[in-house]
């Protein structure tokens, strides 16, 4: 079972910051955890998706699944980011990943990067019933997009639904 460090927690007041402060403070945990080597992903599969969509897998995770396979790494190294094998559409105007929970631009290029075929896997491949009405939110309706895309991932890359 891989190890997940929960950070949600500190989400909440980190939200109280100007949205600079705030996205400076979300990569410098993010990269504590990455130097630390204390953060492991899980590995994608349906059980993955799922967990996701029920909110069983922090944000933090989410996020950290969608750039892996984006392609972003972090470089321990030099302690930057290296972009160099995310596609140049997202290279461009994310030089350092972002975050898809709590911004809706890079969610937005998240879905549109989806194809149209691909639209309604969550429904066919996992038979997901969507969230009910009052229920959900911006959060849950971008971490349907994440895992939405990380599906569409598993397709492409032959891996087994």
């Amino acid at each position: 079972m891989a190890k997940i460090i929960q950070v949600s927690c500190w989400l909440p007041a980190l939200s109280a910051c100007p949205e600079r402060s705030r996205r400076v403070a979300e990569v410098f945990v993010v990269c504590c955890l990455l130097l630390l080597d204390m953060f492991e992903l899980p590995p994608l599969n349906q059980d993955t998706i799922w967990k996701i969509l029920n909110e069983e897998i922090d944000d933090a995770t989410v996020n950290q699944l969608v750039w892996h396979y984006l392609g972003y790494r972090y470089q321990e190294s030099e302690e930057k980011w290296d972009s160099s094998q995310v596609p140049p559409e997202w290279r461009e105007p994310y030089p350092e990943p972002p975050d898809f929970i709590a911004n809706r631009p890079p969610t937005v290029q998240l879905t549109r990067s989806i194809p149209k075929e691909n639209k309604q896997f969550l429904k066919e491949k996992l038979g997901f019933k969507g969230y009910k009405i009052g229920e959900f939110g911006p959060r849950q309706t971008r971490r349907a997009t994440a895992a939405n895309w990380l599906l569409t991932q598993m397709v492409q890359n032959g891996y087994k639904i």
